[in-house]
């Protein structure tokens, strides 16, 4: 979702993260029983365009190429580009969630404003959790590599993000090999203009709108499943180079519900919060980005598969525009 613009973060904020290792784990999809499995698909397929990750949208002379992309390190990554070469030949314009202006805008702004990202005045974290969640968030924060003295300090919105990376994901997020950074550096070489489809601060944007408390309910929610990040990460890309981008977030959401405690209403508002805040509205504020740029001739836009799906998703919002959709494959 926002995690292109997250990587920066990681980056400047510069702790010591752990040495470089690969995720191991299991998919949890595939373990799940014969039954379980096939009412998660059935709820998933049931959601507009809910599986494939390459997709073309026509209107008259006008065509978006749209790629999900998974903007986390994998080789398999190389394929894939190898795989866009027609798309790139095509395209006049590369649009991305965030390219290398919004970047520079983003390092400047966390530099004349800390408290972006930090806490600087009133209640620090030890003082707004339990000490238990506090325990083992501390806990959570030193497996990657951030001593407690700085996760008490840090805003709950930008703690959530970093929980929900795997400590053995981490390095590699910001060393940025995700297929964001690998599209964009394809475009550089080719001379092709890269456009970002929002303002460098949206971050900043989508997680103010989140009230305090709910700030704080990500934190717990991502703690509680913080036995099982490994195998999350697995699942996560498995189900992505799967081509069921959708699965992702129905099967979080099922996660979700196992935590102790939870209730479904509780676990329904969180999805919903979440849904509108990162994704919903980002998508809608994307159509205009995208029709105007394709006004001017082929387009190749690449973002977080989890945009493509969903009755406010970008497919569904460009087939309202009057666009065809058709999913492309590669294989």
């Amino acid at each position: 979702m926002v995690r292109r613009l997250f990587t920066v973060l990681v980056c400047i904020l510069g702790f010591g993260l752990p040495a470089a290792a690969d995720c191991v784990g299991q998919d949890l999809i595939a373990t799940m029983a014969e039954a379980d499995r096939a009412d998660l698909l059935a709820r998933s397929h049931a959601v507009p365009f809910a599986q494939g990750n390459f997709w073309r949208a026509t209107k008259g002379g006008q065509e978006i190429t749209l790629i999900g992309t998974y903007h986390m390190d994998d080789p398999r990554h190389g394929e894939t580009l190898a795989r866009l070469v027609p798309a790139f030949d095509r395209a006049k314009t590369v649009l991305v969630e965030a390219g290398p202006k919004e970047m520079s805008a983003l390092k400047a702004r966390l530099g004349r404003e800390p408290g972006l990202m930090v806490i600087t005045e009133g209640p620090t974290l030890p003082e707004q959790l339990s000490p238990e969640v506090w325990e083992q968030l501390s806990a959570a924060m030193a497996a990657r590599g951030v001593p407690g003295f700085m996760a008490a300090k840090m805003q709950p919105w930008y703690l959530s993000m970093i929980l929900s990376i795997p400590p053995c994901a981490l390095q590699a997020m910001g060393e940025d090999r995700g297929l964001d950074a690998m599209i964009m550096a394809e475009a550089a070489a080719r001379g092709l203009p890269v456009t970002a489809l929002e303002p460098y601060d949206t971050i900043f944007d989508i997680f103010a709108a989140l009230s305090p408390a709910d700030q704080l309910s990500m934190i717990t929610a991502s703690l509680a499943l913080e036995d099982r990040s490994e195998d999350l990460s697995i699942t996560m890309s498995e189900a992505y180079f799967d081509e069921e981008p959708r699965l992702i977030w129905d099967f979080n959401q099922d996660q979700a519900l196992t935590v102790p405690g939870a209730s479904p209403d509780q676990v329904a508002h969180e999805f919903a919060v979440m849904e509108e805040a990162m994704m919903i509205r980002r998508n809608r504020a994307w159509i205009p980005v995208l029709t105007a740029a394709a006004k001017k001739g082929p387009v190749l836009a690449a973002f977080g598969a989890l945009h493509l799906s969903g009755e406010a998703g970008v497919l569904a919002l460009l087939k309202a525009e009057g666009f065809t959709v058709e999913r492309l494959t590669f294989r």
